[in-house]
């Protein structure tokens, strides 16, 4: 799902703004996030280093924000009836998700960003710190250290670095 997001992007963007943008852009996304960014970034051939650098910030600048305000929005969205019931589901979604964060703390939270499967990543395992009361200042650090090691993970998949470790 991601690649086809992403291909959507760069066909959407190409042209119009810079590779790099369009990677920077792909990555402040939900569900794309860095994966999506690197992965578009491969599809537009810009340069490893630039991009996993371009991909990470991209990644990594919406979640101090949700990390502070995500749940003061969600409570004044919740007044409202249509939306009030999506955030409610998507709270319920989340937490399901975070039965190993709330095990393991902070690893549970790293491990949860780190490894990049469907429904992981930095904004959902900023939404659950959030949820389960962890301190911004403890969370952001372990978030941003799994973005690392996923980047790590897709850059190996997307950029094909298993074949130049002789793997």
């Amino acid at each position: 799902m991601a690649e086809s997001l992403a291909e959507f992007f760069v066909t959407a963007l190409d042209g119009k703004v810079s590779s790099e943008i369009i990677a920077f852009i792909v990555s402040l996304l939900p569900i794309l996030e860095l994966r999506g960014g690197l992965i578009a970034a491969k599809l537009m051939n810009v340069e490893f280093v630039r991009a996993f650098i371009l991909c990470y910030i991209g990644n990594m600048l919406p979640i101090p924000f949700i990390l502070l305000f995500i749940r003061k929005i969600f409570n004044i969205l919740k007044r409202f009836k249509k939306i009030g019931s999506v955030i409610i589901k998507l709270e319920e979604k989340s937490l399901s998700k975070a039965d190993n964060v709330r095990k393991y703390k902070l690893w549970g939270l790293f491990l949860f960003v780190a490894i990049p499967l469907p429904g992981t990543g930095a904004w959902t395992g900023a939404l659950i710190a959030d949820l389960l009361s962890m301190k911004t200042k403890e969370a952001l650090p372990v978030i941003a250290a799994g973005v690392l090691v996923a980047g790590c993970i897709i850059s190996a998949l997307s950029y094909g670095l298993f074949g130049l470790l002789g793997f």
